[in-house]
């Protein structure tokens, strides 16, 4: 016998009920198990899935750079704090965590023009990615499919 890619990611089972929101899908599954169905097995399907990209700004230099010494402060805060707890002697705690903090955003601000320089402007914006689906399907096992939709029949799926 052989196996579809998708049939060895999702195993055999059915629909129970469809939702608009993963939420939706999530609450229900949560609404059979508080009724001591047997969800082990059970899944929440994504169907008809975009990636969808935002984007939020044209990236340059500056920008960049304002990123990465963002990052590098935090990065910074939490070196300056961990060397702080081993560090006896003439410098204070907070002038470590200062020192820290100031190369950390030096650092990853150099690092990232850097990276920006090697991409070559192939990539000139700031975006944030996300999955989405048109909907979400419960499944569960073919021998628990009707107690499951009988369980879920009344459930109101905006939880209201």
């Amino acid at each position: 016998m052989t196996t579809s890619p998708s049939s060895a990611v999702v195993p055999d089972l059915v629909t129970v009920a469809g939702y608009g929101t993963y939420a939706e899908a999530q609450r229900a599954v949560d609404h059979l198990s508080d009724q001591r169905f047997p969800v082990q097995g059970t899944l929440i399907i994504g169907v008809g899935l975009q990636l969808v990209e935002h984007v939020l700004a044209r990236l340059t230099y500056p920008r960049a750079a304002a990123t990465g010494a963002g990052a590098g402060v935090w990065f910074g805060l939490l070196f300056g704090l961990f060397l702080s707890f081993f560090t006896v002697g003439a410098i204070s705690d907070l002038a470590i965590i200062l020192w820290a903090v100031l190369w950390g955003a030096i650092a990853c601000a150099l690092f990232a023009v850097i990276s920006y320089a090697l991409t070559g402007g192939t990539r000139d914006f700031v975006s944030e990615s996300r999955l989405v689906a048109d909907r979400y399907e419960v499944r569960v096992i073919p021998e628990h499919a009707e107690r499951a939709r009988e369980l879920l029949a009344g459930l109101n799926p905006t939880g209201r």
